[in-house]
């Protein structure tokens, strides 16, 4: 008696602990240190030395007891030193309690594989043109998905017959076997594998779906694409990805959008870039000029003395938002042309400009020099 430490201690919590402290203590050391997790040799003393100690501070007339009388309460009686683990039913039992369950499906997993159950989601990947995603299209797509029979209207028997309750299980869709361990005996909960977890038997299954309770099948759907949709976005579809399970209610189907490049608009959130060309003279001098925009032709008046790489842009002529009723911007690139072939004209009057401008050109790009000529001529 003298040899055994203070349950307290043992637990590693204060005597004022709550109950919900000391059962949080538990379940920490009992991950810890139960044998089928912990290799070390002293494992199973350690873990039966904590369940000892958990019995009686979980248990309010037992903790009364202990606070008043220490390890000679009733004899000295508490648990039995931890063996035969009392107060449970047998180890999986601790394992249920605080962790979800320990060495197979329990029965709360086979309580919600017979429950309703949501069905699974469905994508499809659809593409769409770059005009398309701006202003929104009505699509017909086809989607392969399950539904549920309508010969056994997803009963899985032929029609006129009914499942049976399963012999092996005796309809409880778990078969339960008792195992000995070091530590006492304990329960082995798995699937039936006659049943499959369902507690029924299909005696006459469906012809047309097998038993299976579903058939595969091409549905053709019309996906209505909103106006300003990007690369990448989703489009829910409520109620069309797989059925149900149990009755429960059919998953979603998500469209994701794919948009094909244009030729020579690029997008930018909201915006619509595009890059124009004008030459030397409309840049310098200034012009009114078309730019062509997702609705059409638009007039845009560029300055005198524009520089290339100058952003002017177009009002309300870029890109829908999809939640309030407005447009982005058309974004105009200015790119001023530089011409690699010129007339004898065009030439002498951009001479004409140079000296103008206060810098006469005399190297003439184009026309042979004297020496040139003189090599063509003698050959040297």
């Amino acid at each position: 008696m003298a040899n055994k430490r203070d349950y307290y201690e043992v637990l590693g919590v204060g005597k004022d602990a709550s109950g919900d402290e000391v059962k949080k203590a538990f379940r920490k050391l009992a991950r810890q240190y139960h044998p089928d997790v912990n290799k070390d040799p002293e494992a199973e003393t350690q873990f039966k030395e904590i369940n000892e100690a958990y019995e009686v501070l979980s248990d309010e007339q037992k903790r009364a007891q202990y606070d008043r009388f220490g390890h000679n309460a009733q004899g000295g009686g508490f648990g039995g030193g931890g063996q035969g683990f009392e107060g449970w039913t047998d180890i999986n039992d601790i394992f249920n309690e605080f962790f979800g369950g320990f060495g197979g499906r329990q029965g709360g997993a086979q309580q919600s594989r017979r429950s309703p159950r949501r069905g699974a989601d469905l994508k499809y990947e659809l593409k769409l043109d770059f005009v398309e995603a701006i202003f929104g299209a009505e699509k017909d797509i086809e989607v392969s998905r399950s539904e549920n029979c309508p010969r056994c209207t997803a009963t899985g028997c032929e029609p006129g017959t009914s499942p049976t309750r399963c012999k092996t299980c005796n309809g409880t869709g778990e078969v339960r076997r008792v195992q000995q361990s070091i530590l006492g005996s304990f329960v082995n909960v798995t699937t039936c594998a006659t049943c499959g977890g369902t507690g029924e038997v299909i005696a006459s299954p469906c012809r047309q779906c097998g038993g299976k309770k579903q058939i595969r099948s091409v549905k053709t759907l019309r996906v209505t694409i909103p106006q300003g949709v990007d690369n990448g976005m989703h489009v829910r579809l409520n109620g069309e990805g797989e059925p149900g399970v149990n009755g429960g209610p059919p998953g979603n189907l998500y469209v994701e959008v794919h948009v094909t490049p244009h030729p020579f608009f690029r997008r930018k959130e909201q915006d619509i870039i595009v890059e124009l060309g004008v030459n030397v003279a409309q840049a310098a001098l200034g012009d009114e000029i078309e730019v062509p925009t997702i609705d059409g032709k638009e007039k845009l008046t560029i300055p005198p003395g524009t520089q290339s790489g100058s952003i002017f842009r177009v009002k309300g002529k870029g890109v829908p938002h999809l939640r309030r009723n407005s447009r982005g911007d058309q974004v105009v690139i200015v790119t001023v042309s530089i011409p690699k072939v010129l007339s004898p004209d065009q030439r002498k009057l951009f001479f004409e400009l140079a000296k103008t401008m206060g810098k006469e050109v005399t190297t003439q790009q184009g026309e042979k020099g004297f020496f040139d000529r003189l090599r063509d001529a003698f050959g040297v």
